[in-house]
């Protein structure tokens, strides 16, 4: 390997925005933990609160996991009162959850703890400078899906 192919961790972009991720999880599993949640369980209520309806794969998609995590864990949320899903499928095979009153309690709860840590980790930057950052990672993300047609 020359160095031409070797990744400089101090200065390569992936690997901070790793580390970054890694702080944000770690922050936010630290503020759910007290309240009884995993972040897969706030991520499950929270799309539930914006989409109610929301198939098992629809939600395994939006939470980052896979059909079957999102299965059992819909199925322990179910079990504990903060969702709710039909007994059959109104249409096809799909039963869509929606939040309890219970499920939405403890959401408020989630969300307060998981803005603050939002709050901490831009805490110091300017308006424009969130901007940019949110501009930035969402093209990273774009080029990312979409490829680099240029190529």
């Amino acid at each position: 390997m020359s160095q031409d192919e070797v990744v400089d961790l101090r200065t390569s972009l992936g690997y901070l925005l790793k580390e970054a991720s890694s702080a944000l999880r770690a922050a936010m599993e630290e503020v759910l933990r007290p309240l009884g949640m995993s972040i897969t369980h706030y991520a499950c209520l929270e799309l539930l609160a914006q989409r109610p309806g929301l198939s098992n794969s629809e939600l395994a998609r939006g939470a980052f996991v896979t059909r079957q995590t999102m299965n059992v864990l819909l199925q322990a949320l179910e079990r504990e009162g903060y969702v709710t899903r039909p007994a059959a499928a109104p249409v096809g095979k799909a039963l869509p959850a929606r939040l309890t009153p219970r499920g939405r309690r403890s959401l408020e709860k989630a969300s307060a703890a998981v803005r603050s840590v939002e709050v901490r980790m831009l805490d110091g930057m300017t308006e424009a400078e969130r901007a940019d950052a949110f501009r930035i990672l969402q093209r990273m993300i774009h080029s990312l899906r979409e490829g680099n047609d240029g190529a």
